[in-house]
């Protein structure tokens, strides 16, 4: 048994890793930088009295928790959405902020304690393309326009470090500007997966639209020539020429029987492809598709009927790319007691479930023929589909 070079996807599959890394950077980061705002926070409330430290401190921290699921659902965000579509899952994170805002600033004295929560909040909404930047901009004025206030009505911090209401300043107004930062770039990063995804599917299609062009081209031919020999022998039989009718009706035999010849080739043009190089162009579909590949195959799989395994293989493989969750799948090609087993599996989705099923129908009809068999196993985590065929006699 061998494996298929590069089974694991290096290139797209590494990219994939990539782009999730970067997406819980990108949480993580914002985060991050939250917390290290009510830490900052902390002090200042404390010197406003115990009631007002603990309102900052663990509210806070209730606060930065609350922004965490609305940051998990902007992953995947659509470009054409709204900032209130989905407003009854971000209701009652937003009304949190909303009570921790109102009890920080109320206990402390400062207005920005108040005004920062509620507008990192809004930072987080999925605002459609060009807006974001704005609301950030208008974000930051309000932020600088209440820190100005909080500084001059509000007693100093520490008369002798007068640079610690500086700092608070800074990491209030810059909190903002970061996020819009990090949530643009993943934005990008999104942006250019769903390019690599779309260009693996165009290729599939580009792929079967050649295939059909081939068949149109090919029995559109054939076809147009018997019609126009059929119906020529009809106009000579209507004028009692039956021999002359008779050679049209031969011609149009020879037609059937090249068209018959033409389709035969081209259906061997594509089974003709050695099965270990059906399967790694399976791998290679499958990791454009950002899913991460596996295969095993004999290393005697070339002996394994071809004709019949072949579109086995490319039609599971479309069926792992429109009905899988697209994470995982593993193919394997081995000889068992007289039988070739091909086996393909994958993480299940509910659209696999929900399926018409006339892919299965067609493979289970095609190694019928030959006395193959054909198992689905459907569990709530994988589906795998098991085609074995009885060896070719040589």
């Amino acid at each position: 048994m061998s494996s298929i070079p590069g089974a694991v996807a290096d290139g797209p599959n590494r990219m994939k890793r990539g782009i999730n890394a970067t997406w819980w950077y990108t949480v993580s980061g914002i985060v991050f930088f939250q917390l290290v705002l009510v830490l900052v926070w902390w002090p200042v409330a404390i010197d406003r009295g115990p009631v007002a430290g603990s309102i900052v401190g663990i509210g806070g921290l209730v606060w930065t928790a609350a922004t965490v699921p609305v940051l998990l659902r902007y992953r995947h965000r659509a470009d054409t959405g709204s900032a209130i579509e989905g407003w009854r899952a971000n209701l009652a994170p937003f009304v949190i902020v909303v009570i921790f805002a109102v009890a920080a600033s109320a206990t402390t004295g400062y207005v920005t304690f108040g005004a920062l929560p509620v507008l990192q909040m809004l930072m987080l909404l999925n605002w459609p393309r060009g807006i974001r930047a704005r609301v950030a901009l208008v974000a930051t004025a309000v932020l600088v326009a209440t820190w100005i206030i909080d500084r001059r009505i509000a007693p100093v911090l520490d008369p002798e470090n007068p640079r610690s209401w500086i700092l608070v300043g800074f990491f209030s107004i810059i909190l903002p500007i970061m996020t819009v930062l990090s949530l643009w770039w993943w934005d990008v990063i999104g942006t250019l997966d769903r390019a690599r995804a779309a260009e693996s599917r165009l290729g599939a299609t580009q792929e079967r639209l050649r295939v059909a062009t081939d068949v149109h081209d090919l029995q559109g031919h054939h076809l147009q020539v018997i019609a126009l020999q059929l119906e020529l022998a009809e106009r000579l039989l209507e004028k009692e020429r039956p021999d002359t009718a008779l050679e049209q009706l031969r011609l149009a035999r020879t037609s059937v029987d090249k068209a018959r010849q033409g389709t035969r080739d081209l259906a061997l043009r594509f089974r003709g492809v050695p099965l270990r190089d059906e399967i790694a162009n399976a791998v290679d579909l499958l990791r454009a598709a950002g899913t991460t590949a596996e295969a095993t195959v004999s290393d005697d799989a070339d002996r394994a009927p071809a004709s019949v395994l072949g579109p086995v293989i490319r039609e599971t493989t479309t069926n792992v790319l429109k009905h899988g969750n697209g994470r995982w799948a593993r193919l394997s090609l081995r000889r068992e007691s007289g039988f070739w087993r091909y086996e393909i599996a994958n993480d299940s989705s509910d659209a696999a479930a929900g399926g018409d099923g006339s892919g299965l129908e067609g493979i289970a009809r095609r190694v019928g023929e030959v006395g193959g068999a054909l198992e689905v196993d459907r569990s709530r985590h994988e589906f795998t589909v098991v085609v074995t065929v009885p060896e070719e006699k040589r």
